[in-house]
């Protein structure tokens, strides 16, 4: 193929088109395009060793689905790629003061660093009497998970 006066290769396209999907990826950071890199420098490696362009191409399309259908969840996990920790993750795990008293199956109110949070216990059947600390198990939305600290 010729582009303004050069003569390129199949291998040098494919290169070039493993580059633009790197750099794609570099600006978006969604793991998707470099599996496309991948595929590209396997049909590089095709057109290299002397296979027809429909080749290339199934190699191109064959190993960028199979990357991107295998490894992209692990990556995706090892990363953590689109899941945004938040200030609210550190609460877990931190002692909380019942303000207003839990009933069985209902919510009441602990106080943890100074904050006011609705409360529920992990045992919903369990009350919870003001002025028992408790430990942050999770929380669900807006609401804190709680258990009767052993102190």
């Amino acid at each position: 193929m010729t582009i303004l006066g050069i003569t390129l290769s199949a291998a040098v396209i494919w290169l070039i088109a493993a580059a633009v999907f790197g750099v794609i990826e570099a600006l978006t950071l969604g793991l998707t395009t470099i599996w496309f890199a991948g595929g590209a420098i396997a049909a590089s490696i095709a057109a290299m060793a002397g296979a027809s362009l429909p080749v290339q191409a199934v190699v191109f399309l064959a190993l960028s689905i199979l990357l991107l259908y295998f490894t992209r969840p692990l990556a995706k996990k090892k990363l953590k790629v689109g899941s945004e920790k938040t200030n609210v993750d550190a609460l877990v795990g931190k002692k909380a003061l019942i303000t207003v008293a839990i009933p069985p199956m209902g919510t009441g109110q602990a106080k943890v660093d100074g904050l006011i949070w609705t409360a529920a216990a992990k045992e919903s059947r369990q009350p919870i009497e003001a002025g028992t600390t408790v430990t942050i198990d999770r929380i669900e939305g807006v609401k804190l998970i709680v258990t009767p600290s052993d102190l």
